[in-house]
């Protein structure tokens, strides 16, 4: 995941200007225009439904397999510190916890893609937290969007390591979500345990065969499906430097359900 940013306390987002040492959550910086213009709205999932018990319902119209969504994410944050222009970008599950009403505004997204993922989510929306990198990175706690995504004030705050001089208060370029604790998970779930079964599915067809964990590791907010977790999240990256994997991404209902369900498992 790019570099990861800082989060704030919900509700001191918009005139806030002293940085406050907190969590590396951001894409690596780019001012490509390209990037920019591409499409707004997360891929369609491509994963095939239904492998063993997670099998997709034929819609009651046609009998075909529904259309999957993008409706659950998985949002990386790293849980030791690191400096980031001289700001601590420590952001851990247990700093969420410690925030006032267990909300913080996910700011520091600088990657045109990932922010237009960011743009996307929708209020209620669960995500997994992740905390990366880090010795063993990992699922450790469910979240969900409280707020929808607004102007991240961080491109405006010079003394901020995310501070974008082209970006206008009258058209932002930059914008941030707001997100709630919801609860730790029944266990951690380490990334080489969702990765060994990506593998597997691959090969058998399984829900997590496309998860785009391990298929676009350049941002960090990634989308889940209805599949790959038991409710609808986002899921971040991890496994190397924030600056090289994504701070979220997005799964399908799928993907979401069979990976929430993992916590139910004992561990490999």
């Amino acid at each position: 995941m790019p570099w990861p940013s800082r989060k704030r306390d919900k509700g001191a987002v918009a005139d806030k200007k002293e940085p406050d040492a907190k969590i590396a959550k951001t894409e690596e910086e780019t001012s490509d225009k390209e990037e920019e213009e591409k499409s707004s709205k997360p891929p369609a999932g491509s994963s095939k439904s239904g492998w063993k018990n997670w099998k997709k319902k034929e819609s009651e119209a046609g009998g075909e397999e529904s259309k999957m969504t993008y409706c659950h994410w998985l949002l990386k944050s790293e849980p030791e510190s690191r400096l980031e222009k001289g700001v601590d970008v420590k952001f851990s599950v247990d700093d969420l916890k410690a925030q006032p009403n267990q909300t913080t505004c996910w700011d520091g997204v600088r990657n045109y893609q990932a922010r237009n993922f960011l743009r996307s989510m929708k209020l209620g929306q669960q995500a997994f937290f992740y905390h990366s990198n880090c010795k063993e990175p990992g699922i450790v706690a469910l979240v969900k969007i409280v707020k929808e995504a607004y102007p991240d004030h961080t491109q405006f705050d010079q003394k901020d390591p995310h501070y974008d001089s082209t970006s206008r208060k009258e058209n932002p370029k930059w914008s941030m979500v707001d997100v709630q604790f919801v609860r730790m998970t029944k266990r951690f779930i380490p990334l080489s345990e969702i990765k060994a079964h990506h593998l597997a599915h691959k090969a058998d067809g399984g829900p997590l065969k496309d998860m785009m964990l391990f298929s676009r590791q350049r941002l960090s907010i990634q989308p889940l499906t209805q599949g790959e977790t038991s409710r609808g999240s986002w899921l971040p990256l991890s496994g190397k430097l924030e600056v090289s994997l994504m701070v979220f991404s997005f799964l399908t209902a799928e993907e979401f359900d069979f990976v929430l369900s993992l916590e139910e498992e004992k561990p490999h």
